[in-house]
C-alpha cells in the first residue's frame, strides 16, 4: 500500500510540477510572514548602564514602575594622606537615598548627606527613550532637577550666618546618551545651578557645567566607568569633578567602586565644592551600593 502511494506522489509531481511549487512557495511565504509578525516592530533599548547614576552624575537610566531604589554612597579621605591616616579610611562622607519609580520613565528621589548635613529631593523625567525597530530613536533625553538645603552651622568669612532661604539651591539638567553597543554607552550631561548664597562671593550664585559620563562593559557583571563634568565658573580653588570606576552588578544589587576628587556626592556638592585636585593625588576611595525592591506587580 506505502509503495502505490508512493508512486501516485511521484506521478502527481510529474503532471502537475508547478501546482506543488506554488503550494510550496505558498506555504514557504506562510511562515516568513508568521516570523515578520512575531518580531516587534519596535524595541525600547534598556540598561545602557547599570545604575541611575554612573558615579557622581545622574544617568540616562531610570527605575522600572514600583521599583524603590535604597543607596548608601560612600567618600573616604584622601589617598595620598598615607598611612597615617590609612590612606584616608580614617575619614568619611555618606550620603543615603530613596528614589522610586512613579512609572517607567517618571522616578522621585530624596536623601541626606553627612557634608553639610545637606538634604536633596529629586525629579527625573525620560520624555524620549532609544529604540530599534520601525521607529528608529537614536538616543535616549532625560530632564532631572532638584532642590538642596544645607542644614551645618554656616558663618562667611565677614561673620554672615546664613538663613534657610540662603541655604537652598536648585538645579535642572539635561542628559542625552546613546547605547552604542552591548559593552559600550556615552552620555552628555548640562546641568544649571543656582545657589543663593555663596561664601563672600567666591563663585558665581548661578554656574553651568557640562560633563560627559561612559560605560565599558568587561563581562556580563562587570563594567568601567567614567564621570566628568567641567564647572565654568571663574573660581580658582575649586576644581572640576572627575571620577573612574567598576561597576559590579549581582542581581538585585549594583556595587560600584571608583577613585574621584569630590567629596560631596548630590549635584550642588560635586559640581560647586570640589576643593580637591585629581591631577595632584588628591583622590578619594569610595562606593555606591544600589539595593533595589520590587513594591509593585513586576
Amino acid at each position: 500500500m506505502k509503495t502505490i502511494q508512493a508512486l501516485l506522489y511521484v506521478l502527481f509531481l510529474a503532471i502537475f510540477p508547478s501546482s506543488m511549487s506554488a503550494v510550496m512557495a505558498q506555504d514557504q511565504n506562510s511562515t516568513l510572514d508568521e516570523l515578520v509578525d512575531s518580531i516587534p516592530h519596535n524595541e525600547k533599548i534598556s540598561q545602557a548602564f547599570y545604575s541611575t547614576r554612573v558615579i557622581q552624575s545622574q544617568s540616562v537610566e531610570m527605575l522600572h514602575k514600583g521599583n524603590l531604589d535604597v543607596r548608601i554612597l560612600h567618600r573616604f579621605g584622601q589617598v595620598n594622606n598615607g598611612i597615617k591616616e590609612f590612606f584616608g579610611l580614617d575619614d568619611a562622607s555618606m550620603r543615603m537615598g530613596l528614589d522610586f519609580g512613579i512609572t517607567d520613565n517618571l522616578t522621585i528621589g530624596v536623601g541626606r548627606s553627612s557634608f553639610r548635613k545637606e538634604y536633596d529631593l529629586l525629579i527625573k523625567l525620560r520624555p524620549v527613550q532609544q529604540q530599534v525597530g520601525k521607529k528608529n530613536i537614536p538616543f535616549s533625553l532625560v530632564l532631572a532637577g532638584g532642590t538642596m538645603i544645607r542644614t551645618a552651622d554656616e558663618i562667611s568669612l565677614s561673620g554672615y550666618k546664613a538663613d534657610a532661604g540662603d541655604r537652598l539651591s536648585y538645579y535642572v539638567q539635561l542628559l542625552i546618551g546613546r547605547k552604542f553597543s552591548n559593552r559600550f554607552s556615552l552620555q552628555l550631561i548640562q546641568t544649571l545651578l543656582h545657589m543663593n548664597y555663596v561664601n563672600d562671593g567666591i563663585m558665581d550664585n548661578t554656574i553651568y557645567a557640562l560633563g560627559a559620563g561612559a560605560r565599558l562593559k568587561l563581562t556580563k557583571r562587570l563594567a568601567l566607568t567614567f564621570d566628568y563634568n567641567h564647572n565654568f565658573s571663574k573660581a580658582e580653588t575649586y576644581y572640576q569633578p572627575l571620577g573612574i570606576g567598576l561597576d559590579i552588578e549581582t542581581g538585585g544589587h549594583v556595587f560600584q567602586l571608583h577613585f574621584s576628587n569630590a567629596v560631596g556626592m548630590n549635584e550642588r556638592a560635586y559640581l560647586a565644592d570640589t576643593t580637591d585636585d585629581f591631577w595632584k593625588g588628591e583622590i578619594r576611595f569610595g562606593f555606591n551600593l544600589s539595593r533595589m525592591f520590587q513594591t509593585g506587580r513586576k
